[in-house]
């Protein structure tokens, strides 16, 4: 069973991971791994990331080393490989800080929103919500992004039909209307 992430075992991992590679590069935080650095939930049960590293073979080995050490579980997973990404991505992460050659960075939180929204249960709903109340997303643009995005949407890229996207977008926009967000943890053990 892996350790819990908290801010605090969250940043120990980012600068013992820097320590350990000794290289540079940007790491970005996504989902509820950017929420926990940012103290608007305590915890997540792993770290995701996504990563632009020149040397890439020795960064896996030291993540692999670090997650290792510590008992937590990381997946490196770039959002663009689940979904089609909305046109300028790359300029809207957000800062984070730095550690050794490592920027930390969090990944474009338009991109995660509609990452999170297709795959469209509770808690992917919640994150949502979550950026929306920290207004690191508007629903405006939002809805702006999704009229250029969702033509490029297809059955093969997120294994559902823009239809199908709709109605979940639609969900969560009825959601942020009536509900506060909350902080619902994909893997808690009830």
């Amino acid at each position: 069973m892996s350790r819990l992430v908290t801010h605090a075992v969250l940043h120990e991992f980012l600068q013992r991971t820097a320590d350990t590679f000794d290289g540079d590069g940007t790491i970005y935080l996504v989902g509820e791994t950017s929420q926990v650095y940012e103290s608007w939930r305590g915890w997540t049960s792993q770290i995701d990331v996504s990563a632009e590293i020149p040397d890439r073979a020795a960064f896996n080995s030291a993540c692999r080393a670090t997650a290792n050490s510590m008992g937590v579980l990381v997946l490196d997973e770039f959002p663009g490989d689940l979904i089609p990404l909305p046109d300028g991505y790359d300029l809207r992460s957000r800062p984070a800080g730095r550690c050794g050659g490592l920027v930390v960075r969090h990944f474009d939180p338009y991109s995660t929103a509609f990452r999170y929204i297709a795959r469209g249960d509770e808690p992917d709903y919640h994150l949502v919500l979550t950026y929306l109340k920290h207004k690191w997303i508007e629903i405006d643009e939002m809805n702006q992004l999704l009229d250029r995005l969702l033509p490029r949407f297809s059955v093969t890229t997120i294994q559902q039909d823009p239809a199908e996207f709709r109605r979940k977008y639609k969900g969560l926009l009825q959601m942020a209307q009536s509900v506060e967000p909350g902080t619902v943890h994909r893997h808690t053990i009830h």
